[in-house]
C-alpha cells in the first residue's frame, strides 16, 4: 500500500543544504551535490543549476518556507536570487551522517591512490597496492580533512606513513635527461647534480648528457634552472618513474 507524504514534505534526493544563521534565525536553501562548490569557485555561475528548489527555507526537509518579511529583516531584501547568493556565499554545507561518511571513504581512498601512484618500497622499488597503503594510512591514523582535496594530502599522509606505520614507504623517484651545450654543462654542472639523489650516468663532449634520479620535486627546480641560465639550449626530459620503468 503507497504511503501518503504531506504535500510540503521535500524528498533529499542527491541534494546538499547549505544553511546561514543571520538576524536571529535560520535560512536554509536545498542546492544539488557538488554544485555548491562549483558556483563559490566559478566554475557555475547559474543558479538555477546550483538549487534544487528556487525558494528560500526555515527548514528544507519540512518544505517551511522563509517569509518575505524575515528576510527582508535579515538580509536587508526580500528578492530571493540575491538572499540565494548570500546563503550560498557565507552559509555551512549540511550533509547527513551517512553522506559524510561516503564521501570521507571516497576521499580516503582517492588519497591511498594517489600516494600508491607516488610512492613505493625502499626494498624492491615497487609500488603497493591500494588496498595495503589504506591498511598503513588506518595504522598510522591518518584523518583525511573533508575540506581538503585528495592532491593536496598526500604529503602529510605520506609523513604519517613513514613515522607512524610499520609499512616501509618512500616516494618514487624520476629518472631525466639533461641535455646541455658543453659550456653550459660544465658550468651548471654542481648545481643540476645537487637536485639529484644519483647520477646515473653522465657523457660528455660537444653536448653535455646526464641522466639523474630525482625526487619529482626537483623537476621543476632543474626546468627553472635551465630556463633562467640556458635561453633555450638546454633539454630536461622525462624518462621514467623509478619505480615503473614502462611510465612516466
Amino acid at each position: 500500500m503507497p504511503i501518503n507524504q504531506p504535500s510540503n514534505q521535500i524528498k533529499l534526493t542527491n541534494v546538499s543544504i547549505v544553511r546561514l544563521k543571520k538576524g536571529g534565525k535560520r535560512f536554509e536553501i536545498a542546492c544539488y551535490k557538488n554544485k555548491v562548490q562549483e558556483w563559490r569557485n566559478g566554475v557555475e555561475t547559474d543558479l538555477d543549476d546550483v538549487l534544487q528548489i528556487s525558494n528560500v527555507f526555515i527548514n528544507v526537509s519540512k518544505g517551511e518556507v522563509a517569509k518575505h518579511n524575515d528576510l527582508q529583516k535579515a538580509f536587508g531584501t526580500s528578492e530571493v536570487d540575491e538572499v540565494v547568493k548570500e546563503i550560498l556565499k557565507k552559509g555551512e554545507m549540511q550533509i547527513n551522517e551517512k553522506e559524510r561518511d561516503h564521501d570521507l571513504s571516497s576521499l580516503r581512498k582517492e588519497i591511498a591512490t594517489l600516494v600508491a601512484e607516488k610512492c613505493v618500497d625502499p626494498a624492491t622499488q615497487r609500488p603497493y597496492p591500494v588496498g595495503m597503503i589504506e591498511k598503513a594510512m588506518a595504522e598510522a591514523g591518518v584523518s583525511v580533512k573533508a575540506g581538503k582535496t585528495a592532491k593536496s594530502q598526500v604529503s602529510e599522509t605520506l609523513k604519517l606513513l613513514q613515522s607512524n606505520s610499520t609499512l616501509p614507504i618512500e616516494r618514487a623517484r624520476m629518472r631525466v635527461r639533461v641535455s646541455l651545450p658543453s659550456a653550459d654543462g660544465e658550468r651548471l654542472r654542481e648545481q643540476l647534480v645537487k637536485c639529484a639523489d644519483k647520477v646515473e650516468r653522465e657523457d660528455k663532449g660537444d653536448t653535455w648528457e646526464t641522466i639523474l634520479l630525482i625526487e619529482p620535486g626537483q623537476f621543476r627546480v632543474i626546468n627553472e634552472l635551465l630556463q633562467k641560465e640556458c635561453k633555450g639550449r638546454g633539454r630536461l626530459e622525462t624518462l621514467t618513474f623509478a619505480a615503473t620503468a614502462d611510465t612516466n
